[in-house]
């Protein structure tokens, strides 16, 4: 799987992601140099999972305008949602079993200096505190950045950096080179 991790901090959102790349099954593992983490028009992305849905997510997404009447969380619910679903659909990366839509990747997404996660069932979350991961080294990542919450001297891309090598040092399919970006 991976670890993407993400920090808002000074009106901006950080986001920064491992290279590996595993093969279910397999025990196979590999470093990729196609990116987990990217910028599409004014979002920042990090997803883990299906490589093919990051790189709809980078390549093929459309990133919908936001009227002025709609608040950030229902134009990330309803009108982001909605461009990632269609395009998935089109692109067909989306399963759907039992009238439910689904699709085989969690991504956060940073917008307006805010974290927002996707989760695979498309539910949207904001976390309560200023940071978030997701992938298989999530719980490891987030103890990290927890831990090192109220270290004033620390930059963002250290904190990120810290959490991902703690990931990579307990978590076997998470690895460097890390990629880090702000917006």
């Amino acid at each position: 799987m991976t670890c993407i991790v993400a920090l808002e901090h000074e009106g901006k959102v950080w986001v920064a992601g491992d290279s590996a790349a595993t093969v279910e099954g397999d025990y196979i593992i590999c470093s990729r140099a196609d990116e987990k983490v990217f910028i599409n028009d004014m979002m920042i992305m990090g997803f883990c999972g299906s490589f093919r849905i990051g790189q709809l997510l980078r390549y093929s997404l459309d990133v919908p305008e936001q009227s002025t009447k709609t608040e950030d969380m229902s134009f990330m619910v309803n009108d982001f949602v909605d461009a990632v679903r269609q395009v998935q659909k089109e692109k067909g990366s989306a399963s759907k079993e039992n009238d439910l839509e689904s699709h085989e990747s969690s991504f956060i997404v940073g917008y307006r200096g805010k974290i927002y996660v996707i989760e695979e069932d498309y539910q949207v979350a904001r976390p309560l505190d200023n940071f978030a991961a997701v992938g298989s080294g999530a719980a490891v990542a987030l103890g990290a950045l927890y831990a090192t919450k109220n270290t004033l001297n620390l930059s963002p891309e250290n904190r990120l950096r810290l959490a991902l090598e703690a990931a990579s040092e307990y978590v076997a399919n998470v690895r460097a080179p890390f990629m880090f970006l702000q917006l």
